[in-house]
């Protein structure tokens, strides 16, 4: 635009000074003050000068000032006594006015952005005086904006992610640009976005910058990030607006909407038959290019010769099957398995069930290798039974163990003589014959445990143990006899077949079917008899009233008890019955010394003198 247009244009737009006399006509009033109409009288104006708003182009670009307007004064005659002054917004620098001509031009270029308008206050004085004229009046010279300012973004760089998968005109982002220039005047603040780059993935809506999408069946997998470039055009989008863009960075979040798939149709693995139970055999893993919970799987054996023999657990850290021994192995019985093995998602997405099934199935084949095993006994424990009356060098039973190999090494045994330091027992180191070097005796020790070991000949370090449990059955080589030891008394005034003793018996045999004693007097006695009670006890009673200590101070009592066991074992055991002095309800009150100091053995000789003496 060349600087003429300009001030034609500022001619067009800025309003030339209206005097009072033109307002005056303008309501009717005569120039002179008289009545328009007759009889009508026309009152002076309290302002001899007025003018309206003022206006001015902004980035004015002409090499000379830019001009405003005028101002003028009824009051001026034009005999040069009128000066014009300017106060207020940028007066005097940004503003500057002729104070003869009252003509007002700008120095600067203005920009609306900065400032929208300027309000200053004008005024006519007399030049020599300086006196008012006229009352100091307020106006404004407003910025009339051009189309200066591009359209801004609040950012730089969205980031923004929508789930793949997702319908045409999901919601992804709203982004907003602004514009600085007068949204009030014209259009160069009427924005219009469109999309620049990211079609045909991503649409914009024109009017508020809603980013959607804009194909079906975005695949994660197939691409997972878009950039986009939004573009905001002011002048309502047309040619020759200004337009600023932003960049928006897309991520398709996942959803699980792939299955599972094992990269192979079939694996191979092997064991050592020496695995211990839960050790692992190897790892499998299905391929799922879902991410996170969408691609945790759970792995499982669902077929298979071997599924007893193995199981499978899931590691969650790298989403593989673990395999896992779960029962022993052999290799002479059998050497190979198959195991179908299933892959399944734990998270399933009821929208995506079409894509399925969302598991995987895949065979396994499980060798198993061969080791140098030891010695294998055919039972463990062993349980030998022997009776206790079996002579020196006799056989008591036999192991046997083998190599499991195919080799079938030939076996040698032997005795860990740490588990018989007595040297009761031998083996024969070919065919494994337990045979007695001593006699036994049940009553010292009913079982005897020692250790066999089997060693193969070959290779000496494969080695076995096996504890061998002896059991010493009982043979009845031993005879009943008393309990304990008795101290029998009897009452001077006892009555014929008074109580005076109970008595039991112990043995050290150990028939199957219980004890079962029988108890009798040696030889017939006229002062004591026995009563057995059929329980392993007997009472001993009185057969005639009246005893003396003077006449016989202690008797002695031969008491036979056998037992009922093959053969049948019996004894003799002596009783020695005192004979004391009792008060009247039986209690007793001395007894001979001599009864006391006699044996309760096998002695039959009388009791010495022992005065003074209780029993206990």
């Amino acid at each position: 635009m060349t600087p003429n247009s300009v001030l034609l244009l500022l001619a067009l737009v800025c309003p030339a000074p209206v005097s009072t006399a033109t307002l005056a006509a303008q309501s009717g009033e005569g120039p002179t003050g008289t009545p328009g109409d007759e009889g009508r009288v026309l009152q002076r104006s309290k302002r001899g000068w007025m003018w309206n708003h003022f206006f001015l182009l902004e980035e004015y670009t002409g090499s000379d000032y830019q001009y405003v307007g005028k101002l003028h004064s009824d009051q001026d005659r034009g005999d040069g006594s009128v000066k014009y002054v300017l106060n207020g917004d940028g007066a005097g620098s940004l503003f500057l006015i002729d104070e003869n001509s009252g003509d007002i031009h700008a120095t600067k270029r203005l920009d609306r952005e900065e400032k929208a308008y300027y309000t200053l206050r004008a005024q006519a004085v007399n030049k020599f005086t300086n006196h008012p004229l006229e009352p100091e009046s307020e106006f404004i010279i407003k910025i009339h904006d051009i189309n200066d300012n591009e359209p801004k973004f609040s950012k730089e760089t969205y980031m923004a992610t929508v789930p793949e998968m997702s319908d045409v005109g999901t919601y992804v982002l709203n982004v907003t640009a602004s514009d600085a220039d007068d949204e009030t005047y014209g259009n160069s603040a009427k924005l219009v976005y469109s999309i620049l780059e990211g079609q045909p993935y991503f649409s914009v809506e024109p009017e508020t910058g809603t980013i959607r999408t804009a194909l079906p069946n975005m695949d994660r997998e197939n691409r997972e990030k878009y950039h986009v470039v939004i573009q905001a055009k002011d002048m309502a989008g047309q040619m020759g607006g200004l337009s600023g863009t932003t960049t928006v960075n897309i991520t398709l979040s996942d959803v699980n909407d792939s299955p599972p798939r094992f990269p192979h149709s079939s694996y191979h693995l092997s064991t050592s038959e020496a695995a211990e139970m839960g050790a692992t055999v190897g790892r499998v893993k299905a391929n799922d290019p879902d991410l996170g919970e969408n691609a945790e799987m759970q792995y499982n054996i669902v077929d298979g010769d071997g599924r007893d023999l193995f199981a499978m657990v899931t590691d969650r850290v790298t989403q593989e099957g673990v395999i896992t021994v779960r029962q022993p192995l052999d290799y002479e019985s059998r050497k190979v398995y198959t195991l179908k093995v299933e892959a399944t998602n734990t998270h399933l997405d009821s929208r995506f069930s079409y894509l399925g099934p969302f598991k995987d199935t895949a065979a396994v084949r499980i060798t198993v290798q061969d080791v140098d095993e030891p010695p294998v006994f055919s039972v463990a424990p062993y349980v030998i039974e022997v009776h206790e009356d079996k002579m020196a060098g006799s056989f008591i039973g036999a192991v046997t163990a083998q190599d499991p190999d195919a080799t079938k090494n030939p076996i040698k045994y032997s005795i860990d003589r740490h588990t018989d330091l007595d040297r009761l027992f031998n083996i024969d180191s070919n065919n494994g014959s337990i045979t007695t070097l001593q006699a036994l005796d049940r009553e010292m020790s009913k079982w005897h445990n020692i250790s066999v070991i089997a060693t193969e000949i070959s290779n000496r370090r494969q080695t076995s143990r096996v504890p061998v449990f002896i059991k010493v059955l009982d043979v009845n080589d031993n005879a009943p006899e008393f309990a304990m030891i008795y101290e029998t008394f009897v009452c001077e005034k006892v009555k014929v077949g008074q109580l005076i003793q109970t008595i039991s018996a112990v043995d050290t045999d150990d028939p199957l079917i219980g004890h079962k004693f029988a108890f009798s007097l040696s030889t017939q006695n006229p002062n004591f008899t026995i009563a057995d009670n059929e329980d392993n006890t007997a009472r001993i009673l009185t057969r005639r009233a009246g005893f003396s200590r003077r006449e016989q101070s202690a008797y002695i009592l031969p008491v036979v008890i056998s037992d009922n066991d093959y053969p049948i074992q019996s004894s003799t055991s002596t009783l020695t019955v005192r004979v004391c002095a009792c008060d009247s309800r039986g209690n007793v009150q001395s007894c001979s010394a001599e009864a006391y100091a006699l044996s309760a053995g096998l002695s039959t000789g009388r009791c010495p003198s022992y005065s003074g003496h209780h029993p206990a």
